[in-house]
C-alpha cells in the first residue's frame, strides 16, 4: 500500500510541475508586433508635384515596432511628418506601441508624397510600401478621394 501511495504522490507532483511550467510563459514564443493598416486615403492633389496621405496602423501584438520608411510608385519619395502647434517636422520613424495605434490624419501626423510621377485622380489607388524596424513590410492600396474628403463624414 505504501508503494502505491508513493507512486500516486509522485505522479501528482509531476502533474503539478508540468502545469506550473506551462503557466510560466517560458514555453510561449517571443512577443511580436501584429500590424494592420486601415482608413488609408490620399486627397486628390491640388499641386502637380506634391500630395498628402493618411492612414492608421494598428498593432494587436504584445511588442512595439517602428514605422521606418514609406515608398510609393507614384512619387520620387514619401516622407513622414508630425504637426505640433501648427509646425510641421519631418520624422525618420514613428513608434507603434504594443496593443496601440499610429494615426496619420489631417492636421497631425501625415505622409508627404514628393516629386509626383503622375497626378493621382479621385477613384484611383496608389500603392504604398511600409517598412518597419522589426516586422516585415506591408503593401497598402491607398484610395484617392476628393480633395475636400473628410473621413469623419465620408465626403
Amino acid at each position: 500500500m505504501r508503494r502505491r501511495r508513493t507512486a500516486v504522490l509522485t505522479a501528482g507532483a509531476l502533474t503539478g510541475a508540468v502545469a506550473l511550467t506551462g503557466c510560466s510563459g517560458s514555453g510561449a514564443g517571443p512577443q511580436r508586433a501584429e500590424l494592420s493598416v486601415s482608413a488609408s486615403y490620399m486627397p486628390q492633389p491640388v499641386s502637380a508635384d506634391m500630395a498628402a496621405g493618411f492612414l492608421t496602423i494598428t498593432n494587436k501584438g504584445g511588442a512595439g515596432d517602428e514605422l521606418t520608411s514609406v515608398s510609393s510608385d507614384v512619387a520620387g519619395q514619401v516622407t513622414m511628418h508630425s504637426t505640433t502647434g501648427g509646425a510641421m517636422t519631418e520624422k525618420s520613424s514613428f513608434a507603434i506601441p504594443a496593443h496601440g495605434r499610429l494615426v496619420f490624419r489631417s492636421g497631425g501626423n501625415h505622409l508627404m508624397f514628393e516629386g509626383l510621377k503622375r497626378a493621382p485622380k479621385q477613384g484611383q489607388k496608389v500603392t504604398l510600401r511600409l517598412g518597419f524596424a522589426a516586422s516585415g513590410p506591408l503593401t497598402v492600396e491607398m484610395p484617392v478621394r476628393a480633395t475636400t474628403y473628410n473621413p469623419s463624414t465620408g465626403h
